[in-house]
């Protein structure tokens, strides 16, 4: 495919406090071998303006925009992707690199087949430094079933979707751009926009590509959402399990998904009593106990929640030694 043949595709960098990952993920955008992109750098007020950063690049391709205040990061998010002008977006995190043929190996699929809706591909797992985490990445791979899927077209995707989640939407995936209203995506699935994306993919009746290969690079350090929802960040856990009971309550009640409502719905009790727990560890026992009760009316003998519940009763000065509670 000649450089005027190739249609134009949109590169998606939000972005938040990280020069020294940025810079990276911006050099990792520049060199794809797949020449006709935009590099859309969206800023979400950071500290320090990482405008030099941008422009130390010299490219014309790189589009950027600063917000002048925090609008948060699924705001950040979208407004950059309806900056698009691509045929394709494609979601490029600041703390994230692509391997330089990313690009040219998942645009083909789509341009050959315009019943695909997206395509997407297995990643590598890096550390703070940018090594590669050989176990984390094979786990990975295993842990999203990307073992297991075959090469190719999926049509209908909705289990590898939403049940496996083997599709990394925010960091291997490019999209068919124009097809998905971003404006559609509801400010309460938060952190788990990409869930809700993929969502969004499934239902649009299109079919998905996968090709077998590792052609990005994930970072898995301290300062990501999936690290801070752990036992270390309270409020982190609260806003997770919130997102998730939002998605999985509108997974539950699509009527085109109905044949994994039921897993949906295990998900969405999940949330409940993990949402509970947070408040527990956050001292807020009243408003914690609605969601136990919640998760117990569904499924009467689930030991989580009732072990959780039990807890809610019993003095502050025990329950805090049992939940991890620090005075």
């Amino acid at each position: 495919m000649s450089l005027h043949q190739q249609p134009l595709v949109s590169v998606i960098i939000p972005t938040y406090n990280r020069p020294d990952y940025l810079k990276q993920a911006i050099a990792s955008a520049v060199q794809q071998t797949y020449q006709n992109i935009e590099i859309i750098v969206s800023d979400n007020c950071s500290p320090e303006n990482p405008q030099g950063i941008v422009e130390s690049f010299g490219d014309s391709r790189i589009r950027f925009w600063r917000h002048q205040q925090n609008v948060g990061m699924i705001a950040n998010q979208q407004h950059a992707f309806k900056m698009a002008q691509g045929k394709y977006v494609a979601s490029l995190h600041d703390d994230d690199m692509w391997n330089q043929d990313f690009l040219a190996k998942l645009v083909p699929p789509l341009e050959e087949n315009p019943g695909l809706i997206l395509a997407f591909c297995d990643q590598y797992i890096i550390d703070a430094n940018g090594r590669i985490n050989y176990i984390g990445t094979e786990e990975n791979t295993r842990g999203y079933q990307r073992d297991k899927l075959t090469a190719g077209i999926h049509q209908p995707f909705s289990k590898i979707g939403l049940i496996d989640k083997s599709i990394p939407t925010a960091a291997s995936c490019v999209i068919r751009n124009h097809v998905i209203d971003w404006d559609s995506i509801p400010p309460e699935v938060a952190g788990m926009w990409d869930l809700y994306l993929t969502y969004l993919c499934c239902i649009s009746g299109r079919g998905a590509y996968y090709y077998p290969e590792r052609l990005t690079r994930y970072r898995a350090h301290e300062q990501t959402d999936t690290m801070l929802s752990g036992s270390r960040d309270v409020e982190a856990k609260i806003r997770k399990a919130k997102s998730e009971m939002f998605c999985y309550q509108v997974f539950m009640e699509d009527a085109r998904l109905q044949e994994f409502r039921t897993h949906f719905q295990q998900k969405w009790l999940e949330a409940n009593t993990t949402l509970g727990i947070g408040l527990l560890r956050s001292e807020q026992i009243a408003a914690a106990r609605p969601y136990f009760w919640q998760a117990l009316k569904k499924q009467k003998f689930n030991l989580r929640t009732l072990a959780a519940l039990t807890l809610s009763f019993t003095p502050r000065i025990f329950a805090n030694k049992l939940i991890g509670v620090s005075k």
